[in-house]
């Protein structure tokens, strides 16, 4: 396996949450896999997201997510701009996705991901050339021996 790996806010929310052992280990395993290989990417708008909801669910956890968010900084976050938004939209009209998750994919498609790590789209979905991936329905060991 050659291709980046976009990471959705809700793995990053399921690895700091105990209320789901199971997901949580996914989530760890993936994160821990991606750091190995350097293949992680997000963006802004998923460190916002993430830091929102973590906050909001965790408060005690604000400088532990904060830290997190700092380390995250390596994985090259993708700012929103004009370009993402104009074809954000036009992956929203083709795929009829909610915006903020054409704005999701429009950004791992603006840096050339293959896979796009989430469990809020359709696992096995092609969208424009990037493979949606269910992280709590995929093994990283399968993904990468591809």
């Amino acid at each position: 396996m050659t291709g980046t790996i976009f990471v959705d806010t809700n793995v990053l929310i399921y690895a700091l949450d105990p209320a789901d052992v199971k997901k949580q280990e996914s989530a760890l395993a993936w994160q821990d896999e991606l750091w190995d290989r350097q293949l992680g990417r997000i963006s802004f708008q998923v460190l916002q997201e993430f830091y929102a909801k973590a906050i909001q669910k965790w408060p005690s956890l604000h400088n532990e997510v904060r830290g997190e968010i700092m380390n995250m900084l390596t994985w090259q976050p993708v700012p929103i701009d004009g370009a993402i938004l104009d074809l954000s939209w036009r992956i929203q009209d083709r795929y009829q996705l909610s915006f903020w998750d054409s704005l999701i994919v429009a950004a791992a498609k603006s840096i050339n991901c293959r896979y796009l790590l989430t469990e809020d789209l359709q696992a096995g979905q092609d969208l424009d050339g990037i493979l949606v991936v269910n992280p709590f329905r995929t093994e990283p060991a399968s993904l990468f021996l591809k």
